[in-house]
């Protein structure tokens, strides 16, 4: 990590979207990540009319609160109710008689145009959140990969074109440094956790981490306080044909990021926090072993990018890593494949 490494990445500013194949689908029904949703996304869009939302200070937020016809606002909202009682409980719909549709915003900015939902507790005041967005597969890919391959467990359900996910609480990335200073805070750690967070979206090739598109996430302990990075957005999951797309280190809004661990933490110790991040990655591919054969199986039958990408990308990881398997690739899957197989080999053999 370097501060010659920080660069302003040219990204695809329209991704291609790929549709779900049914070889997809039949993995999603087998491990329950389906369900026949009474409201689908389309059904959100037939908004009268959009209200835009600001900050605090007035700023535009890029989200608008969505306004129904009563008669759209009755069926859709029913919908929304048992689309949280499936996701967050057993969807038992006598038990939602106490739950309410706050409000459905919509955000304009992105590839997925998310609506977020707003699930109130009447009983007690308590809310939570959900979002509906279009069920492209690389998205899906990405959560499903998040869910395998990370410390962070992913909800979510899929139906037709429609995508729903879970809310994942946190501190965006990019308001966290400025915003939410603690004097008690510990940035030594909070730079080890980007260091690994970089090394984990390299590994499983999950692209355009930065730093709105990430959550910091605030555990006490018994001694200090913990930090977790989440990612929030796996649109780009093996898309990209540039490296550095995968490395959260080299996008400009993280230079901050970049910064505090340059200042903080020592060569050794940074390779030390990426080791073992690889290690801990391979630990979960052997435990969830059977799971992501059948995964890579489906993927890597997908081309999930354009060809040049794929190309580009391979012959990268190649001179990276020097793994003649890569300039084999055909798919972003193999790609993958390629790589998690590298990590896995290298665990067993002992990282030189």
């Amino acid at each position: 990590m370097n501060k010659k490494d920080v660069t302003d990445i040219k990204i695809s500013k329209k991704k291609k979207t790929f549709p779900i194949l049914d070889r997809f689908k039949e993995y999603l029904d087998k491990y329950n990540r389906t369900y026949k949703m009474p409201v689908e996304y389309d059904d959100l869009e037939r908004t009268e009319d959009l209200y835009p939302i600001v900050d605090d200070e007035g700023n535009d937020t890029l989200w608008c609160t969505a306004l129904y016809s009563q008669f759209d606002m009755e069926e859709i909202y029913s919908g929304l109710i048992e689309l949280y009682l499936v996701l967050k409980s057993d969807g038992n719909l006598e038990k939602g008689h106490h739950l309410s549709v706050d409000s459905v915003d919509c955000c304009v900015f992105g590839n997925s145009k998310p609506f977020r939902i707003k699930i109130r507790n009447i009983l007690n005041d308590n809310h939570d959140y959900f979002y509906v967005k279009k069920a492209d597969a690389s998205r899906v890919y990405g959560l499903e990969l998040e869910h395998l391959l990370s410390p962070n467990y992913i909800n979510f359900l899929v139906y037709k074109d429609t995508l729903v996910e879970d809310h994942i609480s946190g501190i965006p990335g990019d308001m966290y440094l400025d915003k939410y200073k603690d004097p008690n805070q510990d940035l030594i750690r909070l730079s080890k956790e980007f260091v690994k967070f970089n090394e984990r979206c390299f590994l499983r090739l999950l692209g355009d981490q930065r730093s709105y598109n990430f959550l910091v996430e605030l555990t006490p302990d018994f001694d200090k306080m913990q930090y977790r990075i989440r990612s929030i957005d796996f649109d780009q999951q093996s898309y990209e044909g540039n490296i550095k797309m995968y490395k959260p280190q080299f996008f400009k809004e993280n230079y901050p990021y970049v910064k505090m661990v340059l200042n903080l933490l020592h060569r050794d110790s940074i390779e030390q926090y990426k080791i073992e991040e690889r290690s801990l990655m391979a630990k979960r591919i052997l435990v969830e072993q059977y799971r992501l054969i059948k995964l890579m199986n489906v993927m890597k039958k997908e081309p999930l990018s354009l060809q040049f990408k794929i190309d580009e990308l391979k012959l990268s990881l190649y001179e990276e890593v020097k793994d003649k398997d890569f300039k084999l690739c055909d798919t972003m899957g193999e790609i993958l494949e390629v790589g998690l197989k590298f990590v896995l080999r290298n665990y067993q053999t002992g990282y030189q």
